[in-house]
């Protein structure tokens, strides 16, 4: 089975493919994409060596779903992502199925099982609805994520977006900080999947590669030497926290919006 795998997270792809391999050491992973631009060229060149894209739903330059309005693909499709709004829209579609980030391998395997079996069907139905996707590029009003499972010793908890001071990123773990109190809790998600994907962009700003900043919780704005800032929450927090060069401008665009 040959895959095309396109997701713009290097450590995403690394552990699908991972997966891929462990249900079935024959698959061959013919590339890895991570634009939109680069999926239309590759899958349409690739047509006929393809047998199952893996298709991450925000991509570097755009949604996945507009490839399917530049090219016809008739082939099966399982989309990925981290944000569940997607969902439905995914199924309606018509994709093999829809994986919700961190993928597990028990629901890959069970992907994986639904497309063997597309096989057997004798008129099997259309993979894709460039009309329902035209509805989807041109519906207005994202809804972003409202809670979080978060991991605390051996229990599971939720934690609401609005309870949470800030993100954190450390050895590739990513953290919750909540307020007032301080603590963190550890989250299966990537700075890079909230700051793109997740959390509101008028209420949450990434202001360096480590730290993502709930706007609530800044009490205080100082100049910092190379042209930097420095913030100080409202709640018990030892890191310094100082916004990166390149992300000063935005950030004040962002406070005065």
């Amino acid at each position: 089975m040959n895959v095309l795998i396109v997701e713009d997270e290097a450590l995403a792809y690394e552990r699908l493919e991972k997966m891929l391999t462990d249900y079935d050491p024959g698959i061959n992973v013919l590339y890895n994409i991570d634009t939109v631009k680069d999926a239309v060229a590759f899958m349409q060149s690739h047509r006929d060596n393809i047998d199952l894209v893996f298709l991450d739903i925000q991509l570097a330059d755009g949604k996945s779903f507009e490839i399917f309005n530049k090219i016809d693909y008739p082939k099966p499709v399982i989309f990925t992502t981290a944000y569940d709004e997607y969902a439905l829209q995914a199924f309606k579609l018509n994709s093999i199925d829809y994986l919700l980030k961190p993928i597990k391998y028990d629901e890959l395997e069970n992907a994986l099982n639904k497309f063997k079996n597309l096989g057997n069907e004798p008129e099997p139905t259309p993979i894709i609805d460039k009309e329902l996707i035209s509805a989807i590029l041109s519906q207005g009003g994202k809804r972003y994520k409202q809670r979080f499972l978060v991991k605390f010793g051996s229990r599971i908890q939720f934690k609401s977006c609005t309870e949470a001071a800030c993100f954190y990123a450390e050895d590739k773990i990513c953290y919750l900080v909540t307020k007032p109190g301080g603590k963190k809790y550890m989250i299966d998600h990537t700075l890079e999947e909230l700051s793109n994907d997740l959390l509101d962009p008028q209420q949450f700003f990434r202001i360096s590669r480590q730290h993502i900043i709930n706007i609530d919780t800044i009490q205080e704005v100082k100049s910092f030497h190379n042209n930097r800032l420095e913030l100080v929450l409202n709640i018990p927090y030892e890191d310094k926290l100082v916004v990166s060069r390149g992300r000063v401008t935005d950030f004040k665009n962002w406070l005065n919006d």
